[in-house]
C-alpha cells in the first residue's frame, strides 16, 4: 500500500495536464484514430480487390504484397500511437520526480517526439512489444485501446479441451511473462535516456538482474492494490446514489436533481480514474525503476526540466480551455451514451427477439449430438438446436460433428469409410459419462421427426469431407419430403456448399458460418443469414446485416459477459452450450447496464 500511496503521489503532482491529456486522447483516438486504423485497412482490402474477408479467403488476402505493406503501416500506426500513451506517462512521472509542473502542450510535444522514434530502423521491435507483448500478458501497462484485443472463446475452449494445447499455451503465456519482466524497464531507458530500444532491452535486463520474481509481484500486488482502490471507490459512490435516492424517495424534483448530480459525479470520477489508469500503471514500474537505479549505484539520467513560458492573459487563456475541454467532454459523454444504447442510429434497425440455440445439443449436459443431447436441449427451453451433418458410405445422412469418430467413441474410422449401420453401432455416450453408454449417432430423418413432433426448428450444419456423393441435395430431399423446410436452416462453413443449395433449391433458407468476418457480407448472395464468432460481431456488422433484412447468429458463447454483450448488440441468435445461462441473461435485460443497476438501486 506504501508504494501505491507513492506511485500516486507521483501521478497527482501532475495530475491536471495528465488527465486531460489522457482524457483528450482517447477521445481523439475515438474520433480520430480508430477510424484511420480501419480507413487504413479498407483501403488494403480495395486494393487488393477484396469487398469482404472470411476464414475461407483471408490467407490470399494476407499474401498479396500489397497487403503486407498496408499491414505493416497500420502495425507501426499503432505502435505509434501506443508509444504516445505511454511517453506521456513515464515523461510526466519523470517530471513529478523532479518537482516540475507541466503542460498539456510539454506533454504532447515531448510524447509526439519520443513515439515517433519508433520508425526507426533500429526501434522497429518496439511494434512487436507494444502490440502483442504487454498487452498478452495484460499487467496493466499497456495502452487501453490495445488491451481491449482478446483470444475468441471457441478457441479458449479449444485449447481446454486438449491437454498438449493447455500445456503450449501456458508455455507460451510464462515465456511471454518472463520477457515482459526482463524487458520491464526498457521504455524507461527508451523514453528517459533516448537509448535506441535494443540498448534499452539490455540496461533492462542488467538493472533487474537477480530481482525479476520480486518485481513481478511488487508489480502485480500494486496493480491489485490499485483494482482494491478502485472498486472500493465505485462501491461508495453506488452505495452515495442510493443513500440519496432513499433519503428523498418522497420527493420527485429532489430525488431526480440529487441522483443526477450523484450520477454525474459518478461519471467524471471515474473518467478521471480511467484517464489516470496508465499513468498510475506506470508510476507502480516507475517506482521499481528508481529504487533499482539506487541500489545498483546507476546514474539517474532525467529528462531536461521544461521550461514554462509566461504567456499573457494566461487566466483568460486557462479559463477558456477549462471551458472548451468541459464543451468537448459533454457532447462526447452526450454522444457516447446516445450512440452506446441505440438512442441515435443512422441505419434503419428494428427491435428483434433474440433466440437461444443449443449447440450440439445441450451438449455442457449429456453427450453432443446425439438424441439424449436434443431432448435435453427441448427440457432447458432451447428455441434452436444446432446439429452437425455427415454421409456415410452408403450415402446416409447422419449427425456427428468429427469427421473421424475417435474422440466421440473410441474407433479411428472416418465417417466415409463406415456404413450407417456400423456407425449406428458405436458408442456415442461413454465418452461423456457412463450413464450415456449405447447412445447412437441418429441419423437426420431422425431428428427431425424428433424436432416437428416438439416444435423446435434446426440449425443443420453441413461438413462435407469431399468424399460425398450429391450431399448437399440428399440433406435438401430429406428435409423436403419431411415437410420441414419452413423450421429448419441449412449452414456450413464452405460457402461452396450454401451455392450448391441455392442452385438446386433456391427455397432453402442458408446461413454462411464464419470464424471470421470483415467487410460487405451481403455481396455473400448465396447466404440468406450469417453466423459468426461472437468476438467478429460489432453494431457496425449487425447493422449492416440487418439493413439487409437478413439475421446475425453468434457462436459459442457460453460467458456471461459475452452473452450479455450480444444481447445488448441486439443479434438474433445466440448459439450456446450454456442454455440456462443465456436463457436467463436473455430475460433479466437486453440492455443491463451499470446506469440500469444504478437506477434499480433508487427505486
Amino acid at each position: 500500500m506504501k508504494k501505491i500511496r507513492k506511485a500516486a503521489k507521483l501521478v497527482f503532482y501532475n495530475w491536471r495536464p495528465i488527465a486531460g491529456f489522457e482524457i483528450l486522447y482517447k477521445l481523439a483516438s475515438v474520433v480520430f484514430f480508430a477510424p484511420l486504423l480501419f480507413g487504413a485497412f479498407n483501403l488494403a482490402m480495395t486494393l487488393a480487390g477484396y469487398s469482404y474477408l472470411t476464414l475461407e479467403n483471408v490467407i490470399p488476402f494476407v499474401l498479396k504484397p500489397v497487403t503486407l505493406l498496408m499491414l505493416a503501416i497500420i502495425l507501426i500506426l499503432a505502435a505509434v500511437y501506443s508509444m504516445v500513451d505511454i511517453s506521456a506517462a513515464v515523461f510526466t512521472l519523470d517530471q513529478s520526480v523532479q518537482g516540475n509542473r507541466v503542460t498539456f502542450r510539454q506533454i504532447l510535444r515531448f510524447a509526439v517526439r519520443n513515439a515517433v522514434r519508433v520508425c526507426r530502423p533500429k526501434n522497429i521491435l518496439l511494434v512487436p512489444v507494444v502490440l502483442l507483448l504487454l498487452p498478452f500478458v495484460n499487467i496493466g501497462l499497456a495502452s487501453g485501446f490495445l488491451t481491449t484485443v482478446s483470444i475468441p472463446e471457441f478457441i479458449l475452449d479449444y485449447i481446454r479441451a486438449n491437454a498438449v494445447l493447455s500445456v503450449l499455451f501456458a508455455t507460451v503465456a510464462i515465456a511471454l511473462t518472463v520477457v515482459a519482466v526482463r524487458w520491464l524497464y526498457a521504455f524507461f531507458y527508451f523514453t528517459l535516456e533516448g537509448r535506441g530500444f535494443s540498448e534499452a532491452r539490455e540496461k533492462s535486463v542488467a538493472l533487474g538482474r537477480g530481482k525479476r520474481v520480486r518485481d513481478f509481484v511488487q508489480l502485480l500486488l500494486m496493480q491489485l492494490g490499485m483494482a482494491i482502490v478502485y472498486m472500493v471507490f465505485l462501491l461508495l459512490l453506488i452505495a452515495a446514489a442510493s443513500l440519496v435516492g432513499k433519503l428523498f424517495s418522497g420527493i420527485f424534483l429532489l430525488k431526480w436533481l440529487g441522483s443526477t448530480a450523484v450520477w454525474l459525479g459518478i461519471v467524471l470520477a471515474l473518467a478521471v480514474i480511467a484517464a489516470l489508469s496508465v499513468p498510475l500503471g506506470y508510476g507502480c514500474v516507475g517506482i521499481l525503476y528508481y529504487r533499482r537505479k539506487e541500489e545498483t549505484g546507476e546514474e539517474v539520467i532525467h529528462t531536461a526540466a521544461p521550461v514554462l513560458r509566461e504567456r499573457r492573459h494566461k487566466g483568460l487563456v486557462k479559463g477558456l480551455g477549462v471551458a472548451a475541454a468541459c464543451v468537448v467532454a459533454a457532447v462526447s459523454l452526450t454522444l457516447g451514451f446516445l450512440l452506446s444504447t441505440g438512442r441515435i442510429n443512422p441505419n434503419i434497425e428494428y427491435l428483434r427477439t433474440v433466440e437461444i440455440t443449443a449447440h450440439r445439443g445441450a451438449s455442457a449436459y449429456y453427450p453432443e449430438n446425439t438424441m439424449a443431447a436434443f431432448e435435453g436441449a427441448k427440457a432447458l427451453g432451447a428455441d434452436w438446436i444446432e446439429l452437425d451433418v455427415q454421409q456415410s458410405k452408403d450415402g446416409k445422412i447422419f449427425v456427428a460433428h468429427d469427421t473421424n469418430f475417435r474422440r466421440t467413441t473410441g474407433v479411428s474410422a472416418n465417417s466415409w469409410e463406415l456404413t450407417y449401420d456400423e456407425i449406428a453401432a458405436l458408442d456415442a455416450g461413454s465418452f461423456f459419462s457412463r450413464e450415456y453408454a449405447g447412445e447412437k449417432m441418429p441419423l437426420l430423418s431422425e431428428v427431425i421427426a424428433f424436432a416437428k413432433q416438439n416444435g423446435m426448428r434446426l440449425n443443420i450444419e453441413l461438413k462435407p469431407t469431399g468424399h460425398e456423393t450429391d450431399f448437399e441435395k440428399c440433406v435438401v430431399d430429406e428435409i423436403r419430403s419431411a415437410g420441414f423446410a419452413d423450421s429448419c436452416v441449412i449452414t456450413s462453413q464452405v460457402y461452396e456448399v450454401l451455392e450448391h443449395v441455392k442452385a438446386y433449391d433456391d427455397g432453402i433458407t442458408t446461413v454462411y458460418v464464419m470464424s471470421l468476418a470483415y467487410g460487405d457480407l451481403n455481396k455473400l448472395t448465396a447466404a440468406d443469414h450469417f453466423s459468426v464468432e461472437a468476438m467478429n460481431a460489432t453494431r457496425s456488422m449487425i447493422s449492416q446485416v440487418h439493413n439487409a433484412g437478413k439475421e446475425l447468429y453468434v457462436w459459442t458463447v457460453n460467458a456471461k459477459e459475452s452473452i450479455t454483450r450480444m444481447v445488448e448488440l441486439n443479434v438474433d441468435n445466440i448459439i450456446t452450450d450454456d442454455i440456462e445461462l443465456a436463457r436467463s441473461c436473455v430475460v433479466e435485460s437486453r440492455y443491463s447496464s451499470l446506469l440500469r443497476e444504478f437506477l434499480k438501486l433508487l427505486d
